[in-house]
């Protein structure tokens, strides 16, 4: 009996970030799941397009209180601000069904201060000047020291209120904004933290943020559902001291760096360190529409839990480009509903326990082009519970000799240890395995293997290699004490080496690689000397 033919149904392009947009495409039928959906795109009017990822194709499912339906999903990466881009879809189901639509959408504007009055404001007027701003207007802080305060009032689209810093200008405490909008915070040097529940269209851009403890240890973060968020260019210092009793969940530590609830947020060039976790989406419950989040281009470090906890991403989630150093969990999607959840580009260096904490049966999460240096195996979870509809492709993942910190294990001398994957729904290949053992074991699902050879004859790795630690330019260390503080280095590849025009084609990701073909890991190597591409902001 043949398969249903697909029947299509409704495209959506959820909240368009900068230089994203979110693409799904509901549908029913597929059951035999052979629907492909290609995707072309280009500034509207202009004659020239691009060739997109393809979307993924989602099955139904649900976890815990959250469902979703079938759709294909997806996003496109790497797109100019402020600028309409027309979408090709096409749909092909050998089934039937098979269909092309064209939609389009715009990418948001980079947000910036109104043209309106700078208002000066000192310790003594700044209660007085806040009320008299309007929408436009800059209020300016003068030198002096400022206790914690609540903005009671909104700016309106293209038209903020804008509280800027000056030199010597302090705020002592809490700065809340609750259920405002169109709000911005710029060059502020806060002791607490930033509050924004409820409150769409805030942008922080260049302020420099030490938490206290009075202040639960955070940052920047919104507790309730805000949309649009603009989280830039700050620097966000915690409270948490990196050691190993600090590690974990329920290890010595306190504060998020960045959390956020609700859709459509950029998190971009921060640079964040000393929190529990130090950029991160709420959980369980309190996870409100969370999807076409970007978190870009953030530098990290000593991280006693998550990295980035992109927990409960409901779909087109984009961890790219970001730099981990010294964490105990590099990145998490615990779990992705259904995804995709992409994690691209992205470099870890000096991780005791996971590199991808892949648990509580996520779903959908994508996996390109990384690069992860870490303490033991160098891809291992071990959720107790299924992964599926897993993409793994082009990562770099390196390890060595293994141990256990605060409890928790670093490994057990495999190269990657994946017991739970589901193998029928997911891939991996074309990923680069090293250790400083002298043994290559792995496991993939139900399979083990103790070569190369195996690996690739008896997995899905049919393209993967083993690496050693001089594919780097540099020379990287195994990084054997994960409770001290790593410097940051240099992940770039060396001339020639094993990782060099290794990888796979992906259109709409790297098709602008150098020589051969794509190259492993988070950067590509150039075709001679010079700087490797980091992929800033996207796929440049």
């Amino acid at each position: 009996m043949a398969a249903p033919a697909t029947v299509a149904g409704a495209i959506s392009l959820p909240e368009p970030t900068l230089q994203h947009i979110s693409i799904v495409w509901a549908i029913s039928g597929d059951d035999d799941f052979d629907g492909v959906v290609s995707v072309r795109y280009r500034v509207n009017g202009s004659g020239t397009w691009s060739t997109g990822m393809a979307l993924r194709r989602v099955p139904t499912g649900s976890n815990g209180s959250f469902s979703w339906g079938e759709a294909h999903r997806g996003s496109l990466f790497g797109l100019q601000p402020n600028t309409q881009y027309d979408i090709e879809l096409s749909l092909n189901d050998p089934d039937g069904g098979s269909t092309q639509q064209i939609v389009s959408a715009t990418t948001r504007a980079v947000p910036s201060a109104g043209s309106g009055s700078v208002r000066a404001a000192t310790p003594g007027t700044l209660s007085n000047v806040l009320a008299l701003a309007v929408p436009g207007d800059i209020v300016e802080l003068g030198a002096g020291s400022y206790s914690g305060f609540t903005i009671s009032k909104s700016g309106i689209a293209g038209a903020p209120i804008t509280l800027r810093g000056s030199a010597g200008a302090v705020i002592t405490g809490e700065l809340a904004m609750f259920f405002q909008s169109h709000l911005r915070l710029e060059n502020l040097t806060i002791n607490g933290r930033i509050r924004f529940n409820g409150s769409d269209d805030i942008s922080i851009v260049g302020c420099t943020i030490t938490a206290r403890t009075q202040n639960a240890g955070d940052g920047i973060v919104s507790f309730l559902r805000s949309a649009r968020a603009y989280i830039a260019n700050n620097t966000i210092t915690g409270t948490t001291v990196w050691q190993e009793s600090a590690f974990g969940s329920s290890g010595n530590n306190l504060g998020e760096g960045i959390a956020v609830t609700g859709p459509g947020h950029v998190i971009e060039n921060n640079t964040v360190s000393r929190f529990r976790d130090a950029i991160s989406f709420l959980e369980d419950s309190e996870a409100v529409d969370q999807y076409s989040l970007d978190v870009l281009n953030n530098t990290i470090s000593q991280a006693a839990d998550d990295g980035i906890e992109a927990d409960f991403c409901f779909h087109n989630c984009r961890i790219l480009g970001n730099r981990i150093t010294n964490s105990f969990i590099a990145m998490s999607a615990q779990p992705s509903l259904g995804g995709p959840t992409y994690f691209i580009r992205n470099q870890a260096y000096s991780v005791a326990h996971l590199p991808f904490k892949l648990y509580r049966t996520s779903r959908g999460d994508v996996i390109l082009h990384n690069t992860v240096v870490k303490h033991g195996d160098g891809f291992n979870a071990y959720p107790g519970t299924p992964i599926g509809q897993a993409l793994v492709l082009n990562n770099l993942f390196l390890g060595g000799p293994a141990g256990s910190f605060n409890g928790f294990s670093s490994g057990s001398g495999r190269v990657v240890d994946l017991q739970t994957l589901e193998t029928g729904n997911s891939r991996l290949d074309y990923n680069g395995y090293g250790t400083t053992l002298t043994a290559f074991n792995g496991r993939i699902g139900a399979q083990s293997f103790s070569s190369v050879t195996q690996m690739q004859s008896s997995t899905s790795e049919i393209n993967g290699l083993r690496v050693g630690y001089d594919v780097f330019a540099s020379n990287i260390a195994f990084p054997s004490a994960p409770a001290s503080i790593y410097t940051p280095v240099d992940l770039s590849l060396a001339e020639g080496s094993a990782a060099v025009d290794r990888g796979v084609v992906i259109p709409g990701l790297n098709e602008d690689f150098n020589d051969a073909a794509p190259d492993l890991g988070a950067i590509e190597r150039p075709s001679s000397g010079g700087v490797g591409q980091v992929f800033r902001n996207g796929f440049e």
